[in-house]
């Protein structure tokens, strides 16, 4: 069961659906840069930015103040939009909370957007900022990414990029309710209709207009339809009342086909990216991810 505090925010998200559902992108994208602004701004002095640009891509690192200097490891946040939104600004307001909880840098990046630059853009400055990190001397095996919504489906594209590539794989991966089929075949897209308090068929259908109309069913677009052995360690956070529901689920049970050590979290009564709010329920998620970066996976010594 959803928590209060929980419950009450979403009874005002649902106020706000048919509103937010008829916004024109240009709305889009300004409602999340405010969005980011807040969420920087709620972590006041307890973290550092860094901005920079990444083969022409506005980019910025976020630096807790406490990180003692010789940490080797970094998460790269790939945010969410529907791959039509999130400037530089929107993703610095979650990569700073997101280095604050796990104590951790986090470079976030603003990948070119939809519809002026479809489908592989996104995934072409995903994969610079990943090499980026890696030309910076980061052990891939330090290097973790986590995303969500499109960002949460965009790092398993990566990873399968990266694998088609012949290039080495970060060590964990973070999806926090991922679009992984954009060809909407999940059966929740129509069974969460009505509990879904956030998006709309017709808001996700635009995305995809937007972004990959061609072949919405191409691995590199929707991993859910990619070949996953090899992928790495993988944490999936999912709302229960969510049209996205299938996205996560289908994904997680793949990936385990796969034999890739994935572990499914739906959370009963939350909503699209919960995590991102700072509920109760988003506060135990972001706990559990800290745990997960600092688990030592690989049997290496402490």
């Amino acid at each position: 069961m959803a928590s209060l505090i929980s419950a009450m925010l979403r009874r005002q998200i649902r106020l706000f659906k048919p509103f937010l559902s008829n916004f024109s992108i240009t709305a889009s994208r300004n409602l999340q840069e405010v969005l980011g602004e807040l969420g920087a701004k709620a972590m006041g002095e307890k973290v550092e930015y860094q901005d920079l640009h990444i083969a022409a891509i506005p980019a910025a690192l976020a630096v807790p103040v406490e990180l003692p200097p010789e940490d080797p490891r970094i998460v790269l946040y790939l945010h969410g939009g529907g791959y039509v939104a999130g400037s530089i600004k929107y993703a610095k307001g979650f990569a700073g909370v997101l280095a604050v909880k796990a104590n951790l840098r986090v470079l976030c990046i603003a990948y070119r957007l939809a519809p002026e630059n479809p489908f592989p853009a996104a995934l072409e400055d995903s994969l610079a900022a990943y090499e980026y990190l890696l030309e910076q001397g980061y052990a891939p095996e330090n290097i973790s990414l986590i995303g969500e919504s499109a960002g949460g489906g965009l790092l398993f594209s990566l990873c399968l990029l990266l694998k088609s590539l012949g290039r080495p794989m970060p060590g964990r991966l973070v999806a926090l309710s991922p679009w992984t089929d954009l060809s909407l075949s999940g059966e929740s897209y129509q069974t969460k209709r009505k509990e879904d308090p956030c998006l709309s068929i017709k808001e996700i259908e635009g995305f995809v207009h937007a972004y990959c109309p061609q072949n919405p069913r191409d691995p590199l677009a929707s991993p859910l339809f990619g070949e996953l052995s090899g992928l790495p360690f993988c944490r999936i956070y999912v709302g229960e009342d969510e049209l996205l529901l299938d996205d996560s689920r289908l994904m997680a049970e793949k990936l385990c086909l796969a034999g890739v050590d994935c572990r499914l979290k739906v959370e009963p009564g939350l909503w699209h990216a919960y995590v991102l709010y700072g509920v109760p329920e988003a506060n135990t998620a972001l706990e559990e991810i800290k745990e997960f970066f600092e688990e030592n996976l690989y049997g290496e010594a402490d």
